[in-house]
């Protein structure tokens, strides 16, 4: 029944029959593929999907769109697109930001083209579970040689009183020397407490020449367990900005991955973590170079409270024929409590002779002298640890390129503190 639910749901949506059929192939692979490999985190047995596929209804924990600017921007709350904003100018260049299936409907071709390139629907259990049972998503679509100068806003709200799946599909497909800076945002809304499941997919093409910048912060509430996969394509002299803050609520296990396929690509990812409470958060960040002359970066910043767990996975990868390639890692995490458990993992694989690579990976407390210097000057010792896991954790909030959002973030940093 569960197979023809998946066909039911493809007819009901009228896809095209090589997505149809994908999801039947998925689905038929999901019970002899391996979970992803996440090192040292323990999530084998989570609930990361309970094999349905079904629509949430509408919600009553609908944003008010109100005070809104005229930028590029979608928001969906569960499986309902409630808002979608294209300037007139941007339309006429061919810029596209809707929903999946209406993306279906407008720009067929490049999705056939793109859909599950940056990672295989075979590749493992989470991967082809999310092929076939992802309910709802978004495609940006940036043509050839289009600047856009405005931040681009994707806002995917999970509704805290459903308990649909939260499984997303999301595309950006930015053209050849196209230009943009995108944020996204996946938070739980609402006072609910309903327990769902998240298995969501960001795949982004970065085209020859083009340059992303992209910005996120998750903000999970903690009855959702989630499966966070963003991934990178990146053809020739294409460069992605990675700024990503990890401040969910619940279980997560992320993989933030770009694959360096063009010569003279460069993939920068920024990401810090805060975990709290009981909850468990492991990041898998991985660069694999297989262009010449390509560049990876990895810096990943954490701080862990309470009984909390962080890990990071640091995979910098040169592949043999990527000479000139450069791959570069730090990884570092700020523990708060006595009780927190982290690894930071930095593992380097090296193919090929004539390249350079690097790591660093630390775990401590706050610098004693730090404390002392701020609390010479008149602070209380929570107010200088306060700006201290600001200062440790500023180098990607930095990178948001929307002021309140950074605000936000700051917000929930300051937050999470104050509760301990």
């Amino acid at each position: 029944m569960t197979k023809e639910n998946i066909k039911l749901f493809s007819e009901m949506h009228a896809e095209p029959s090589w997505l149809a059929d994908l999801r039947q192939k998925a689905f038929d692979k999901i019970e002899s593929l391996e979970l992803p490999v996440i090192e040292r985190v323990k999530f084998h047995r989570w609930n990361l999907g309970d094999g349905t596929i079904i629509e949430s209804e509408p919600s009553a924990n609908v944003p008010d769109f109100t005070a809104l600017d005229n930028h590029l921007k979608l928001v969906q709350v569960g499986t309902q697109t409630v808002f979608e904003q294209t300037p007139v100018e941007l339309a006429e260049q061919g810029v596209v930001f809707t929903d999946f299936h209406s993306a279906l409907e407008e720009i067929p071709e490049l999705i056939e083209e793109f859909f599950m390139s940056s990672v295989k629907y075979d590749d493992d259990k989470l991967a082809a579970y999310h092929t076939a049972y992802f309910n709802s998503g978004a495609v940006l679509y940036i043509p050839d040689n289009v600047e856009i100068t405005e931040p681009i806003e994707g806002i995917f709200y999970q509704d805290s009183d459903s308990d649909v799946p939260f499984n997303k599909h999301i595309m950006i497909i930015a053209g050849k020397n196209s230009k943009i800076s995108y944020l996204e945002r996946l938070e739980s809304r609402g006072e609910g407490s309903a327990k769902a499941t998240a298995n969501i997919t960001v795949e982004v093409i970065a085209r020859s020449g083009a340059q992303v910048k992209f910005a996120a912060i998750d903000r999970l509430g903690e009855n959702v367990t989630a499966y966070i996969s963003r991934r990178g394509k990146l053809g020739n002299d294409a460069s992605i900005d990675w700024a990503i803050g990890v401040m969910n609520e619940g279980n997560v296990v992320a993989d933030f991955d770009s694959d360096l396929i063009g010569n003279g690509s460069h993939a920068d990812l920024k990401v810090v973590a805060l975990s709290s409470g009981r909850q468990v958060q492991g990041i898998d960040t991985r660069v694999t170079n297989y262009g010449c002359n390509s560049i990876g970066n990895i810096l990943q910043h954490g701080v862990i409270l309470e009984k909390a767990t962080l890990t990071f996975n640091g995979i910098g990868h040169i592949i043999k024929g990527a000479k000139g390639a450069d791959a570069q890692q730090e990884s570092r995490v700020l523990m708060l409590s006595d009780q927190a458990r982290s690894d930071a993992n930095p593992i380097l694989l090296i193919d090929e002779n004539d390249v350079t690579a690097g790591h660093a990976a630390s775990i401590g407390q706050v610098d004693p002298e730090d404390m002392y210097y701020l609390m010479s000057r008149g602070l209380d010792k929570a107010t200088a640890e306060r700006l201290v896991v600001r200062g440790f954790l500023g180098s990607v909030i930095v990178e948001i390129p929307v002021k309140e959002v950074r605000d936000e973030m700051i917000a929930t940093i300051e937050e999470k503190l104050s509760k301990r």
